[in-house]
């Protein structure tokens, strides 16, 4: 389903590598304003050209619907920002 995030406490993670800074921030740019529109915000943190993100619904502690959901839009980011 999502094979390349990984299960991990309670959450899905991943981290992506990208050539640069400026191409990791703007990544995470076109991600944040998808996750603020759907009021569904990740846990995530970047150093230089990486982004490591995790996903999980606070409120229900778990991984839920939205979080697959997200998980799969970001994938699409992804694959949007390297074409």
């Amino acid at each position: 389903m999502l094979p390349a995030w990984t299960y991990r406490d309670t959450g899905l993670e991943q981290e992506f590598r990208f050539r640069d800074f400026a191409a990791a921030f703007a990544f995470m740019t076109r991600v944040a304003l998808y996750c603020e529109k759907q009021d569904h915000h990740p846990d995530w943190h970047n150093v230089y050209n990486k982004v490591h993100i995790r996903l999980n619904t606070h409120s229900e502690q778990a991984v839920t619907d939205k979080d697959i959901d997200l998980a799969r839009k970001i994938e699409k980011i992804l694959q949007e920002s390297r074409s």
